[in-house]
């Protein structure tokens, strides 16, 4: 068993050893502050979002769908910053750019 683990333990190093530097995607101070950022200011995602859905559709219609949205958004911005804050150190592989990137937002909720 200690050899199985030893044999895992020591194929694992090299495999991590053995990836290039510049394969992850960012450095951990900008995963930090982005999150930070996310953190503080997620809430500006339901006055952006009432604004666009009162352009889109029916100024009445679009402050209800605004006001859903927004808040929705919010939540998951403001968790996403959560988590970026806390796993700053581990980096995202290269594939990952930014956990916003699947989900089609930008990295801050003012762009």
């Amino acid at each position: 068993m200690k050899r199985r683990c030893r044999a895992f333990l020591v194929a694992g190093s090299l495999i991590v050893l053995g990836l290039p530097a510049g394969a992850w995607a960012q450095d951990p101070i900008h995963k930090m502050g982005r999150g930070v950022v996310n953190v503080l200011t997620g809430w500006l995602e339901i006055p952006k979002q009432i604004h666009l859905g009162a352009q889109e559709s029916n100024p009445i219609i679009g402050l209800g769908q605004g006001v859903l949205r927004g808040v929705s958004l919010t939540a998951l911005r403001t968790g996403l910053g959560l988590y970026e804050a806390v796993t700053f150190p581990i980096p995202y592989p290269q594939q990952f750019a930014s956990p916003y990137e699947p989900m089609e937002l930008s990295d801050y909720s003012w762009d």
